[in-house]
Protein backbone atom coordinates (compact mmCIF):
# COMPACT_ATOMS: atom_id res chain seq x y z
CA UNK A 1 0.00 0.00 0.00
CA UNK A 2 1.59 3.29 -0.96
CA UNK A 3 1.39 6.31 1.38
CA UNK A 4 1.39 10.11 -0.22
CA UNK A 5 1.43 13.22 1.32
CA UNK A 6 -1.41 16.04 2.19
CA UNK A 7 0.57 17.49 -0.70
CA UNK A 8 0.59 14.94 -3.19
CA UNK A 9 4.17 15.47 -3.95
CA UNK A 10 5.69 12.66 -1.92
CA UNK A 11 5.07 9.23 -1.91
CA UNK A 12 6.61 5.56 -1.21
CA UNK A 13 5.01 2.03 -0.86
CA UNK A 14 6.48 0.61 2.62
CA UNK A 15 7.39 -3.11 2.27
CA UNK A 16 5.28 -3.19 5.22
CA UNK A 17 2.53 -1.00 7.12
CA UNK A 18 2.03 -1.40 10.84
CA UNK A 19 -0.42 0.44 12.92
CA UNK A 20 0.86 0.06 16.35
CA UNK A 21 -1.57 0.38 19.56
CA UNK A 22 0.94 0.25 22.34
CA UNK A 23 4.94 1.48 22.90
CA UNK A 24 5.31 -3.03 23.14
CA UNK A 25 4.21 -3.01 19.49
CA UNK A 26 6.48 -0.14 18.09
CA UNK A 27 9.27 -2.30 19.94
CA UNK A 28 8.47 -4.97 17.97
CA UNK A 29 8.13 -3.45 14.48
CA UNK A 30 11.83 -2.26 15.12
CA UNK A 31 13.20 -5.17 16.80
CA UNK A 32 11.44 -7.02 13.25
CA UNK A 33 12.92 -4.81 10.87
CA UNK A 34 16.53 -4.49 12.31
CA UNK A 35 16.33 -7.92 12.32
CA UNK A 36 15.60 -8.39 8.84
CA UNK A 37 17.36 -5.83 8.04
CA UNK A 38 14.62 -3.01 7.18
CA UNK A 39 14.51 0.53 8.37
CA UNK A 40 11.50 1.92 9.81
CA UNK A 41 9.44 5.28 10.47
CA UNK A 42 6.29 6.15 12.19
CA UNK A 43 4.81 8.58 9.37
CA UNK A 44 2.65 11.13 11.02
CA UNK A 45 -0.73 12.77 8.79
CA UNK A 46 1.44 13.96 5.95
CA UNK A 47 1.67 17.42 6.21
CA UNK A 48 5.36 17.50 5.61
CA UNK A 49 6.03 18.62 1.68
CA UNK A 50 9.81 16.99 2.07
CA UNK A 51 10.17 12.75 2.09
CA UNK A 52 10.73 13.06 5.87
CA UNK A 53 8.22 10.41 6.77
CA UNK A 54 8.96 7.93 3.69
CA UNK A 55 10.17 4.34 4.11
CA UNK A 56 10.51 1.32 1.99
CA UNK A 57 10.93 -0.74 4.80
CA UNK A 58 8.35 -1.27 8.02
CA UNK A 59 5.91 1.99 8.15
CA UNK A 60 4.12 2.44 11.58
CA UNK A 61 0.88 4.46 11.22
CA UNK A 62 -0.41 6.48 14.23
CA UNK A 63 -3.89 6.41 13.96
CA UNK A 64 -4.18 3.74 17.06
CA UNK A 65 -1.29 5.16 19.12
CA UNK A 66 -3.23 8.24 20.52
CA UNK A 67 -5.41 9.89 23.55
CA UNK A 68 -4.13 10.80 26.99
CA UNK A 69 -1.73 9.06 29.01
CA UNK A 70 -1.56 10.79 32.23
CA UNK A 71 -2.99 14.53 33.29
CA UNK A 72 -0.94 16.30 36.02
CA UNK A 73 -2.02 20.75 37.02
CA UNK A 74 0.38 21.96 34.34
CA UNK A 75 1.57 18.89 31.92
CA UNK A 76 -0.33 16.15 30.05
CA UNK A 77 1.72 13.13 28.57
CA UNK A 78 -0.06 12.73 24.96
CA UNK A 79 0.47 9.43 22.59
CA UNK A 80 2.48 10.21 19.67
CA UNK A 81 -0.13 9.80 17.10
CA UNK A 82 -2.57 11.89 18.45
CA UNK A 83 -4.01 14.76 16.60
CA UNK A 84 -3.35 18.11 17.40
CA UNK A 85 -7.03 19.04 16.64
CA UNK A 86 -7.95 16.86 19.11
CA UNK A 87 -5.55 17.65 21.87
CA UNK A 88 -6.78 21.05 21.61
CA UNK A 89 -10.33 20.15 22.27
CA UNK A 90 -9.04 17.35 25.12
CA UNK A 91 -7.11 20.03 26.93
CA UNK A 92 -9.97 22.80 26.22
CA UNK A 93 -12.22 20.26 28.04
CA UNK A 94 -10.06 20.62 31.22
CA UNK A 95 -9.57 24.20 31.16
CA UNK A 96 -6.37 23.78 29.77
CA UNK A 97 -4.52 25.22 26.86
CA UNK A 98 -0.72 25.30 24.92
CA UNK A 99 0.92 28.29 24.99
CA UNK A 100 1.54 28.73 21.34
CA UNK A 101 0.76 26.32 18.45
CA UNK A 102 0.77 26.56 14.55
CA UNK A 103 -2.32 27.38 12.20
CA UNK A 104 -2.62 23.71 10.99
CA UNK A 105 -4.18 20.68 13.40
CA UNK A 106 -4.20 17.62 11.41
CA UNK A 107 -0.66 17.07 12.48
CA UNK A 108 0.18 14.69 14.75
CA UNK A 109 1.38 15.55 17.90
CA UNK A 110 5.00 13.55 17.70
CA UNK A 111 4.94 14.44 13.95
CA UNK A 112 4.87 18.39 14.33
CA UNK A 113 7.49 18.29 17.30
CA UNK A 114 10.22 16.24 15.25
CA UNK A 115 9.60 18.60 12.05
CA UNK A 116 10.17 21.96 14.64
CA UNK A 117 6.51 22.86 13.85
CA UNK A 118 5.94 26.47 15.13
CA UNK A 119 3.86 29.49 14.99
CA UNK A 120 4.51 33.03 16.17
CA UNK A 121 5.34 34.55 19.31
CA UNK A 122 7.39 37.02 20.87
CA UNK A 123 8.11 35.49 24.09
CA UNK A 124 6.50 31.58 23.43
CA UNK A 125 8.33 29.15 20.66
CA UNK A 126 7.33 26.23 18.80
CA UNK A 127 5.67 23.18 20.42
CA UNK A 128 9.23 21.55 20.95
CA UNK A 129 9.93 24.73 23.40
CA UNK A 130 7.09 23.30 25.62
CA UNK A 131 8.01 19.61 25.66
CA UNK A 132 9.02 18.05 28.89
CA UNK A 133 9.76 15.18 28.60
CA UNK A 134 9.58 12.33 25.42
CA UNK A 135 9.16 8.54 25.49
CA UNK A 136 10.94 7.25 22.51
CA UNK A 137 11.62 3.32 21.03
CA UNK A 138 15.67 3.35 20.19
CA UNK A 139 17.26 1.48 17.56
CA UNK A 140 17.97 -1.42 20.25
CA UNK A 141 14.57 -2.10 21.19
CA UNK A 142 14.93 0.23 24.80
CA UNK A 143 12.28 2.75 25.83
CA UNK A 144 14.04 5.49 26.54
CA UNK A 145 12.59 9.16 28.48
CA UNK A 146 14.17 11.50 27.75
CA UNK A 147 14.16 14.61 30.29
CA UNK A 148 15.74 18.35 30.47
CA UNK A 149 19.62 18.35 30.84
CA UNK A 150 20.08 15.22 29.35
CA UNK A 151 21.67 15.61 25.41
CA UNK A 152 18.74 13.20 24.46
CA UNK A 153 16.52 15.68 25.68
CA UNK A 154 17.84 18.58 23.40
CA UNK A 155 18.48 16.73 20.78
CA UNK A 156 15.15 14.46 20.20
CA UNK A 157 12.30 17.28 20.32
CA UNK A 158 13.18 17.81 17.10
CA UNK A 159 14.94 15.02 15.87
CA UNK A 160 13.40 14.12 12.26
CA UNK A 161 12.92 10.46 13.74
CA UNK A 162 16.41 10.19 12.94
CA UNK A 163 17.14 9.45 16.78
CA UNK A 164 14.17 6.74 17.22
CA UNK A 165 10.40 6.41 17.17
CA UNK A 166 8.26 8.60 19.21
CA UNK A 167 5.86 7.06 21.03
CA UNK A 168 4.81 9.38 24.10
CA UNK A 169 5.04 13.47 24.60
CA UNK A 170 4.73 15.33 27.69
CA UNK A 171 3.94 19.04 27.29
CA UNK A 172 3.73 21.94 29.57
CA UNK A 173 0.23 23.68 29.44
CA UNK A 174 -1.23 26.30 30.89
CA UNK A 175 -5.00 27.91 32.38
CA UNK A 176 -6.97 28.22 29.10
CA UNK A 177 -7.29 32.06 27.86
CA UNK A 178 -8.70 34.41 25.73
CA UNK A 179 -7.01 35.94 22.72
CA UNK A 180 -7.89 38.95 21.09
CA UNK A 181 -7.41 39.02 17.43
CA UNK A 182 -7.05 42.27 15.63
CA UNK A 183 -6.81 41.62 11.40
CA UNK A 184 -5.82 44.70 9.73
CA UNK A 185 -4.80 45.78 5.99
CA UNK A 186 -1.03 47.87 6.27
CA UNK A 187 1.04 48.62 3.17
CA UNK A 188 4.17 46.76 3.05
CA UNK A 189 5.70 49.67 2.56
CA UNK A 190 4.58 50.60 6.10
CA UNK A 191 5.63 47.40 7.69
CA UNK A 192 9.10 47.02 6.65
CA UNK A 193 9.71 50.70 8.59
CA UNK A 194 7.87 49.24 11.43
CA UNK A 195 9.25 45.47 11.99
CA UNK A 196 10.77 46.10 15.44
CA UNK A 197 7.31 48.13 16.59
CA UNK A 198 5.57 45.29 15.50
CA UNK A 199 6.83 42.84 17.01
CA UNK A 200 7.84 44.03 20.43
CA UNK A 201 4.03 45.29 20.98
CA UNK A 202 2.35 42.08 20.13
CA UNK A 203 2.63 38.71 21.51
CA UNK A 204 1.88 37.15 18.25
CA UNK A 205 2.43 38.77 14.92
CA UNK A 206 1.36 36.97 11.86
CA UNK A 207 1.59 38.92 8.05
CA UNK A 208 0.27 37.90 5.01
CA UNK A 209 1.75 40.03 1.68
CA UNK A 210 0.17 39.56 -1.49
CA UNK A 211 2.92 39.53 -4.74
CA UNK A 212 2.54 42.11 -7.35
CA UNK A 213 0.94 44.20 -4.19
CA UNK A 214 1.64 46.35 -1.58
CA UNK A 215 -1.14 45.18 0.73
CA UNK A 216 -0.70 42.80 3.60
CA UNK A 217 -3.07 41.76 6.13
CA UNK A 218 -1.38 41.92 9.38
CA UNK A 219 -2.76 39.42 12.17
CA UNK A 220 -1.90 40.44 15.87
CA UNK A 221 -3.23 38.02 18.79
CA UNK A 222 -3.00 39.00 22.51
CA UNK A 223 -3.87 37.90 25.72
CA UNK A 224 -7.31 39.33 26.50
CA UNK A 225 -9.39 39.35 29.99
CA UNK A 226 -12.53 38.81 28.05
CA UNK A 227 -15.34 38.82 27.96
CA UNK A 228 -15.14 36.33 24.85
CA UNK A 229 -16.65 37.93 21.61
CA UNK A 230 -15.89 35.06 19.07
CA UNK A 231 -16.99 36.00 15.67
CA UNK A 232 -20.95 35.06 14.97
CA UNK A 233 -21.13 31.22 12.96
CA UNK A 234 -21.56 32.84 9.79
CA UNK A 235 -18.87 35.28 10.34
CA UNK A 236 -16.66 32.17 10.96
CA UNK A 237 -18.06 30.18 8.03
CA UNK A 238 -17.71 33.37 5.28
CA UNK A 239 -13.80 33.99 6.85
CA UNK A 240 -13.08 30.99 7.72
CA UNK A 241 -14.40 28.61 4.88
CA UNK A 242 -15.74 31.06 2.04
CA UNK A 243 -13.28 33.20 1.54
CA UNK A 244 -9.78 32.13 2.58
CA UNK A 245 -10.58 28.50 0.78
CA UNK A 246 -13.58 28.41 -1.64
CA UNK A 247 -12.80 31.57 -3.28
CA UNK A 248 -9.51 31.52 -2.54
CA UNK A 249 -9.35 28.13 -4.56
CA UNK A 250 -11.59 29.54 -7.56
CA UNK A 251 -8.64 32.32 -7.85
CA UNK A 252 -5.27 30.38 -7.73
CA UNK A 253 -7.69 27.60 -10.26
CA UNK A 254 -8.35 30.97 -12.77
CA UNK A 255 -4.68 32.25 -12.20
CA UNK A 256 -2.99 28.81 -13.38
CA UNK A 257 -5.26 28.84 -16.33
CA UNK A 258 -4.38 32.37 -16.99
CA UNK A 259 -1.55 33.61 -15.28
CA UNK A 260 -1.76 36.85 -16.80
CA UNK A 261 -4.74 37.86 -14.72
CA UNK A 262 -2.66 36.96 -11.46
CA UNK A 263 -1.71 40.67 -10.62
CA UNK A 264 -5.19 41.97 -11.45
CA UNK A 265 -6.30 38.52 -9.35
CA UNK A 266 -4.23 39.85 -6.11
CA UNK A 267 -4.98 43.63 -6.49
CA UNK A 268 -9.01 42.60 -6.06
CA UNK A 269 -7.87 40.37 -3.32
CA UNK A 270 -5.67 43.30 -1.41
CA UNK A 271 -8.81 45.47 -1.67
CA UNK A 272 -10.91 43.57 -0.41
CA UNK A 273 -9.05 42.68 2.49
CA UNK A 274 -10.92 44.79 5.63
CA UNK A 275 -10.15 44.95 9.38
CA UNK A 276 -11.77 42.99 12.04
CA UNK A 277 -11.66 42.35 15.58
CA UNK A 278 -12.90 39.41 18.03
CA UNK A 279 -11.67 37.70 21.56
CA UNK A 280 -11.68 33.71 21.61
CA UNK A 281 -10.43 30.79 22.97
CA UNK A 282 -6.54 30.42 22.12
CA UNK A 283 -6.35 27.71 20.15
CA UNK A 284 -9.18 28.78 17.78
CA UNK A 285 -7.62 32.08 16.88
CA UNK A 286 -4.04 30.20 16.58
CA UNK A 287 -5.35 27.54 14.25
CA UNK A 288 -7.05 28.01 10.52
CA UNK A 289 -8.56 26.09 7.72
CA UNK A 290 -6.57 24.97 5.26
CA UNK A 291 -8.11 23.28 2.14
CA UNK A 292 -6.43 24.14 -1.21
CA UNK A 293 -3.45 22.29 -1.83
CA UNK A 294 0.14 23.68 -2.51
CA UNK A 295 3.82 23.53 -1.99
CA UNK A 296 5.70 25.63 0.74
CA UNK A 297 9.04 26.11 1.28
CA UNK A 298 9.96 27.89 4.61
CA UNK A 299 13.13 29.50 6.09
CA UNK A 300 13.86 30.43 9.31
CA UNK A 301 16.38 33.84 9.02
CA UNK A 302 18.07 36.12 12.20
CA UNK A 303 15.20 38.42 13.08
CA UNK A 304 17.43 41.27 12.33
CA UNK A 305 17.62 40.00 8.64
CA UNK A 306 13.58 39.64 8.17
CA UNK A 307 13.40 43.40 6.23
CA UNK A 308 16.31 42.32 3.95
CA UNK A 309 14.56 39.00 3.42
CA UNK A 310 11.18 40.72 2.30
CA UNK A 311 12.55 43.24 0.23
CA UNK A 312 14.92 41.06 -1.63
CA UNK A 313 12.09 38.45 -2.55
CA UNK A 314 9.66 41.05 -3.06
CA UNK A 315 11.97 42.58 -5.92
CA UNK A 316 13.04 39.06 -6.92
CA UNK A 317 9.50 38.41 -7.62
CA UNK A 318 9.37 41.90 -9.76
CA UNK A 319 12.49 40.97 -11.70
CA UNK A 320 11.73 37.63 -12.95
CA UNK A 321 7.88 38.60 -13.64
CA UNK A 322 7.04 35.18 -11.99
CA UNK A 323 3.16 35.10 -11.66
CA UNK A 324 2.73 34.37 -7.66
CA UNK A 325 -0.84 33.80 -6.28
CA UNK A 326 0.03 32.65 -2.80
CA UNK A 327 0.78 35.31 0.00
CA UNK A 328 4.31 34.64 1.54
CA UNK A 329 3.21 34.86 4.69
CA UNK A 330 6.14 35.99 7.73
CA UNK A 331 6.01 34.97 11.92
CA UNK A 332 8.65 35.26 14.13
CA UNK A 333 9.71 33.17 17.40
CA UNK A 334 12.03 33.64 20.88
CA UNK A 335 15.71 31.55 20.53
CA UNK A 336 15.21 28.15 21.29
CA UNK A 337 17.50 25.26 22.85
CA UNK A 338 16.42 22.39 20.80
CA UNK A 339 19.47 21.60 18.97
CA UNK A 340 17.82 21.26 15.39
CA UNK A 341 15.14 23.87 16.24
CA UNK A 342 15.18 26.71 13.11
CA UNK A 343 15.24 29.15 16.10
CA UNK A 344 18.09 27.51 18.20
CA UNK A 345 20.25 30.28 19.81
CA UNK A 346 18.51 33.12 18.00
CA UNK A 347 15.56 35.55 17.59
CA UNK A 348 14.20 34.62 14.10
CA UNK A 349 11.97 35.43 11.40
CA UNK A 350 10.38 33.00 8.99
CA UNK A 351 9.45 33.82 5.17
CA UNK A 352 7.01 31.24 3.84
CA UNK A 353 6.56 31.04 0.42
CA UNK A 354 3.56 28.81 -1.24
CA UNK A 355 2.90 27.75 -4.94
CA UNK A 356 -0.23 26.80 -5.95
CA UNK A 357 0.01 22.71 -6.25
CA UNK A 358 -0.98 22.09 -9.93
CA UNK A 359 0.94 24.61 -10.89
CA UNK A 360 4.81 24.04 -9.24
CA UNK A 361 7.60 26.62 -9.70
CA UNK A 362 10.80 25.87 -9.16
CA UNK A 363 12.47 28.08 -9.62
CA UNK A 364 10.74 30.69 -7.53
CA UNK A 365 11.69 28.41 -4.65
CA UNK A 366 15.20 27.92 -5.49
CA UNK A 367 15.23 32.19 -6.08
CA UNK A 368 13.87 32.95 -2.64
CA UNK A 369 16.03 29.90 -1.05
CA UNK A 370 19.11 31.75 -2.39
CA UNK A 371 18.57 34.77 -0.65
CA UNK A 372 17.48 32.83 2.62
CA UNK A 373 21.29 31.18 2.74
CA UNK A 374 23.16 33.91 2.06
CA UNK A 375 21.57 34.86 5.04
CA UNK A 376 22.41 31.88 7.20
CA UNK A 377 18.70 31.02 6.84
CA UNK A 378 17.58 27.45 8.19
CA UNK A 379 15.11 25.58 6.15
CA UNK A 380 11.71 24.28 8.07
CA UNK A 381 12.66 20.05 7.94
CA UNK A 382 9.23 19.53 6.63
CA UNK A 383 9.03 21.90 3.56
CA UNK A 384 10.81 22.17 0.49
CA UNK A 385 14.43 22.90 0.20
CA UNK A 386 17.26 21.96 -1.39
CA UNK A 387 20.55 22.28 1.37
CA UNK A 388 22.59 19.10 2.19
CA UNK A 389 24.57 18.16 5.72
CA UNK A 390 27.53 20.40 4.23
CA UNK A 391 25.16 23.80 4.57
CA UNK A 392 23.39 23.20 7.60
CA UNK A 393 26.05 22.22 9.99
CA UNK A 394 27.33 25.44 8.96
CA UNK A 395 24.30 27.12 10.53
CA UNK A 396 23.12 24.66 13.42
CA UNK A 397 26.03 25.13 15.96
CA UNK A 398 24.53 21.76 17.41
CA UNK A 399 24.85 19.94 14.51
CA UNK A 400 27.88 17.52 14.98
CA UNK A 401 26.88 16.89 18.42
CA UNK A 402 23.53 15.49 16.94
CA UNK A 403 25.10 13.12 14.62
CA UNK A 404 27.39 12.37 16.92
CA UNK A 405 23.87 11.26 19.29
CA UNK A 406 22.78 9.53 16.48
CA UNK A 407 26.12 7.57 15.69
CA UNK A 408 25.81 6.07 19.21
CA UNK A 409 22.13 5.24 19.34
CA UNK A 410 21.50 4.04 15.76
CA UNK A 411 25.04 3.24 14.09
CA UNK A 412 23.40 0.75 11.70
CA UNK A 413 21.00 3.70 10.55
CA UNK A 414 17.63 1.84 11.46
CA UNK A 415 15.54 5.11 11.19
CA UNK A 416 17.16 6.67 8.03
CA UNK A 417 15.28 7.35 4.94
CA UNK A 418 16.42 9.20 1.63
CA UNK A 419 16.04 12.71 2.95
CA UNK A 420 18.03 11.89 5.93
CA UNK A 421 20.83 10.38 4.01
CA UNK A 422 21.16 13.71 2.67
CA UNK A 423 20.06 16.63 5.34
CA UNK A 424 22.17 14.68 7.73
CA UNK A 425 25.05 12.80 6.11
Amino acid sequence: MAFTNWARNQSSTPAEMRTPASVADVVRAVLDAAASGRRVRMVGTGHSFTGVALTDGIMLGPSALTGIRSWADDRVTVLAGTPLRALNELLDERGLALANMGDITEQTVAGAIQTGTHGTGRDSGGLADQVAELELVLADGSVATAVPGEDLFDAARVGLGALGVLTAVTLRVEPAFLLRNRRRKLPLSEILGSLDALTSSNEHLDFFWLPHTDACLVKTNNRAPGPARPPSAVKRWTDNVFLENTLFGAACALGARFPGLIPRINALSGAALGDSESVDTSYKIFTARRDVRFLEMEYAVPRECLAQALRETRDLIERMDWKITFPVEVRVTPPSDAWLSTAYGRRSAYLACHIYRPTPNPAYFEGVEEIMTRLEGRPHWGKLHTRDAGYLSKVYPRFADFVGLRDRLDPRRLFTNDYLDTVLG
